[in-house]
Parts: C-alpha cells; structure tokens; sequence
C-alpha cells in the first residue's frame, strides 16, 4: 500500500483541480449543434490538447522557475493563492467557467474546451506541486489517468447530466472548489513552512 501511496495523494488533487463532472454542462452548450462524428473530434481534441499542456508543462515548468530563480516554497505560495482566488471566484457567481460557452469557435476541442476549461491554470499549478511533493512518475500518471477521466466524462457526457441532473453537477462542482480552497491553503501552509525553516 506504501507503494500507491504517492499515486493516490498526487490524484485527487489533480482530479479535484481538473474537475471533470463540472465541464459537461459547458461540453453540452458547445456541442449543442454538432454531428456525432464531430462530437467525437471535439472530445479527443479536447482531452489530447489538455494532456499535451499539462505534460509539457510538468516537464519544463521546474527548469522555467530555476532559470528565473524561483524556490520551491515561493512557488508553494504563489500557487496557493493563486489556487484560492481561482476556487472563490468559481465559488461565488459572476465568474463562473460557462461564461466560456460563448467563444465558439471550429477548434472547440482546443479551446476553449482543452485549455482553459480541463486544463487550466489550476491544473498546471496543482500538478506541478504534485511533481514537488510526490515525484515525476506519480504525477504523470494520475495525470494520465485524470484524463482518462475527462474522456469518460465526456464521452458520456448525456447520461451523466440525465442521472444527476443540473443541480447534481453544481452541488458536486462546488463541493470540489471548496477541496480545491483548501488544497490551497495547505500549500501556502507549506510553503510559510518552508521560507521559516530554511
């Protein structure tokens, strides 16, 4: 069990921060007037493109914060703040993700689905702490695996809204915006920590 241990710490932070329940209202509205062949494009555009980022983003994002001088701790709580205005501004109306829903565009698979919707800078913060925490290997793949996630979500997108309705996605969205604050304040936690002790 020692051994998964890293696996599942690293996971639900990153499947908290990806939220995938919460994009299938938006998904939906996109897709409104689609075809299922170009349903399917737009799934695995979205789910390639939000992988790609957040790799890319793990492997280079260290290097990028060591080139500018950037310390673990700092990036702890840069992040953590970061993570908690994100998470209240998603918990409090007026800045909701839908307001995304409008930017139609033929790449919707890219964007606004792929990035800024699944990955997002709450994922790349999140994972790039998990690669801090855990290690590479345990971050990449609950990544992976979060994106399997997204796929599956998406894919039955339908059914999921028919079981557990609007409300169902809300109630379930802010319950993971609350565990995302508090993620949050972990990490600027850890991070206070870390400036004191050094």
């Amino acid at each position: 069990m020692e051994l998964f241990r890293p696996y599942i710490l690293a996971f639900i932070p990153i499947f908290v921060a990806v939220d995938a329940v919460a994009n299938i209202p938006i998904f939906l509205s996109l897709v409104e007037n689609t075809s299922k062949k170009q349903k399917h494009k737009i799934i695995v555009d979205a789910v390639k493109t939000s992988t790609a980022v957040a790799i890319i983003f793990v492997c280079i994002g260290k290097w990028v914060f060591s080139l500018l001088g950037v310390t673990v701790p700092d990036f702890q709580i840069a992040g953590g703040v970061l993570l908690f205005v994100l998470s209240a501004r998603l918990l409090f109306p007026g800045a909701q993700k839908d307001n995304l829903i409008h930017n139609h565009d033929r790449d919707l698979g890219v964007f606004p689905l792929g990035t800024p919707l699944i990955t997002g800078p709450a994922v790349l913060t999140t994972t790039l702490m998990m690669v801090n925490s855990f290690g590479l290997m345990p971050t990449l793949v609950s990544l992976i695996l979060n994106m399997g996630i997204v796929w599956l979500t998406l894919v039955k997108a339908d059914t999921i809204m028919k079981v557990i309705g609007p409300s169902g996605t809300r109630a379930f969205s802010k319950i993971m915006y609350i565990l995302l604050a508090a993620i949050a304040v972990m990490m600027v936690r850890h991070g206070v920590t870390g400036m004191l002790l050094k």
